[in-house]
């Protein structure tokens, strides 16, 4: 459908990439990868044709369409929502006033045997034809199946564009390019700006759809769902991987030792040369082997390896101050904004220790509540308790106000920086892709990703016992976030992260909070937890779903369960019960074997390593049950509430 040949781009005398080719086949689904500079969004710019290369050639057929979704959009101000996403139909709004207009000509005229008469029949014809075929039928449809599952409310379809937030903005022309079905997307971080739910129905979509799909993203979890061939861009060259991003992360491992070991045989190669070279140069009765050597060396491929990403890179939050064992206590807490009431009821207690997330639709609340946690904002209903000696750390989108705009990169950091971690902050600075030239630039000259990164290094170094963090994985590279996400594991303090980023919060998080339809409610468990609970397999189901739940709720409360579903219900409570009592016993049984241990080990005279592994081994499996005493402790309260 799509062939790259040998192709090259160049700027001054710095190449981009050099001679690189391939070919997008009809249907593939296909992840581009690569560090950020490598090129990545040049070649969709370079296929969408908004680029031209230095060499080589971008080939299509003559029937293939090309949907390009870049990261930075302009939105039309002057219409609604409905009226800028029917835009996606303009061949079909054309359409349909030409039959309007055939219509009504044909409606006056009264010669019906002339050649004029039956031309208007056969181009009425071929334009109801051609009117069907591109879903004219069905457009109205699936304007609002695509808004819908793209986060948009019903009563949001008559709003004008330009009261719509930049990320909002960006799904109205995410929309517009979904209807209009090309051949093949071209999408540049298109999660971005998405909920959960808004990435999982794009997922839903983009697997299903008739065409190719070539995107770019950081996030693993929508590569892996998505694509099913990797492409990565490193060092000017192309590796294709036939599989999704989590195999070709394994296989790229792979190609690299071997690579590294062709590498360094060769610079031993060349070395020896070399050293042979410099010593005989000058001896007559060695010069036809000089010159060899010479020659040899000359015509010699220099082979090249990425350099080494450094992902074990070990940067740490500093240990968490001392705090209470109750961080806050959210009591009724609410928020409106005028007449517009965001969320309300908020009843919870963030403990010492708790990792949580935040999430939900864009707009229910969760950003909001993260500021009158860090009290920013002040809440219209309920209130918040900050418990004893709680040091707040926030990351948000906005850091300009935080930093100094005079001050460098390198300066910024370490003005915060004390002890050791001093002596490493250029490391810091580069595991958040600050390289080179880059810690010389002042804070003020910096992009909008840049300075929410140098934000985040920054609050690395600076003691905090609750991070309150909102978004922080925007502008990152995978590199970056598993920095991030390896620091926020091994963090020994309180977390509350407002993040769509599912394969980031796997891992970190033991509890999440969804806000949802002007409420909050509590989920005892991780991300995969709470979206298996939730069955949010994409929006369609939701939306199905919500009116099938409200009803079964009411008949319930009206006491018209039938006798078959009240046996199946206590039949599902006695085995849930269960479950809870047989984890207690266990949890109780470990618990006297721990204390069995700590008695002797208070006794001891001399330390026993078997002793202490088998120890750290009941504490692990304590925790495990722990977890699985509270989600099933869970199941069988909201078993009980239907």
């Amino acid at each position: 459908m799509i062939s790259i040949d040998n192709l090259t781009v160049s700027f001054g005398g710095w190449t981009l990439f050099d001679g690189i080719s391939f070919l997008v086949n009809p249907k593939e689904r296909i992840g581009l990868v690569g560090r950020n500079g490598a090129g990545k969004t040049t070649i969709l710019k370079l296929i969408a044709g908004l680029q031209q290369p230095t060499s080589g050639a971008v080939t299509k057929n003559a029937d293939c369409t090309i949907g390009y979704l870049p990261q930075q959009m302009q939105v039309a101000d002057t219409t609604t929502l409905i009226a800028e996403t029917a835009k996606a139909f303009e061949e079909v709004l054309a359409l349909e006033a030409e039959i309007e207009r055939l219509t009504a000509e044909i409606a006056v005229r009264t010669d019906y045997e002339s050649e004029e008469y039956e031309k208007l029949l056969h181009r009425l014809n071929d334009a109801n034809d051609r009117y069907h075929i591109l879903g004219g039928d069905t457009r109205d449809a699936d304007i609002e199946k695509t808004l819908l599952g793209l986060g948009f409310r019903r009563e949001e379809f008559e709003k004008p564009t330009r009261e719509f937030s930049g990320g909002w903005r960006m799904r109205i022309e995410l929309a517009k390019l979904l209807l209009r079905r090309p051949s093949i997307f071209l999408l540049d971080e298109p999660t971005n700006h998405l909920d959960i739910e808004s990435i999982q129905w794009l997922e839903e979509y983009l697997k299903n759809y008739n065409g190719a799909v070539l995107l770019i993203s950081h996030d693993r979890a929508f590569l892996d769902n998505v694509t099913t061939r990797t492409i990565e861009l490193s060092l000017g060259k192309i590796y294709d991987y036939k599989v999704p991003y989590s195999q070709f992360v394994t296989l790229r491992a792979e190609r690299r030792a071997q690579q590294l070991a062709a590498y360094q045989n060769q610079q031993r190669l060349i070395e020896k040369s070399e050293e042979f070279i410099e010593k005989f140069r000058y001896k007559p009765t060695k010069s036809n082997q000089v010159q060899s050597r010479i020659k040899q060396l000359d015509k010699l491929e220099r082979i090249e390896v990425e350099e080494e990403d450094l992902a074990t890179l070990n940067i740490k939050f500093p240990p968490a101050p001392r705090s209470g064992q109750i961080v806050a206590d959210i009591k009724g807490v609410g928020k409106a904004f005028g007449s517009h009431r965001v969320f309300s009821g908020a009843e919870f207690t963030i403990h010492k220790g708790d990792k949580i997330a935040l999430v939900g639709r864009n707009g229910e609340g969760k950003t909001t509540f993260a500021r009158m946690l860090i009290g920013e904002l002040e809440q219209s209903e309920g209130e918040i308790k900050i418990g004893a000696n709680v040091s707040i750390g926030y990351y948000a989108q906005n850091q300009d106000d935080l930093m100094n705009g005079d001050f460098t990169v390198y300066d910024t950091l370490d003005r915060v920086a004390v002890g050791d971690i001093r002596t490493r902050l250029r490391d810091i600075l580069g595991a958040f892709l600050f390289r080179g030239e880059d810690i010389d630039k002042k804070v003020k000259v910096l992009s909008g990703g840049e300075r929410s990164r140098l934000a985040m290094a920054r609050m690395m170094l600076e003691p905090h016992n609750l991070l309150v963090l909102d978004e922080p994985t925007n502008h990152m590279d995978m590199r970056s976030k598993d920095i991030l996400k390896t620091a926020l594991q091994k963090f020994d303090g309180t977390v509350v992260v407002v993040s769509h980023d599912r394969e980031f919060l796997d891992g970190i998080v033991d509890k999440v909070y969804e806000f949802r339809d002007g409420g909050v409610r509590e989920y005892l468990g991780g991300i995969y937890y709470f979206l298996e609970k939730r069955k949010l397999e994409n929006l369609h189901e939701i939306e199905r779903k919500a009116p099938v739940v409200a009803a079964a709720k009411q008949e319930q409360s009206q006491g018209k369960l039938s006798y078959e579903q009240k046996k199946e219900q206590e039949k599902l409570l006695r085995k849930l019960r269960k479950n809870v009592e047989q984890i207690e016993a266990e949890l109780a049984d470990i618990e006297k074997q721990i204390a069995d241990y700590d008695a002797r080990f208070a006794v001891a005279t001399e330390y026993n390593a078997e002793d202490y592994k088998a120890y750290d081994e009941l504490k692990g499996r304590y925790d495990h049950l722990m977890h699985e005493w509270e989600k099933a402790s869970y199941e069988v309260e909201i078993t009980e509430q239907q």
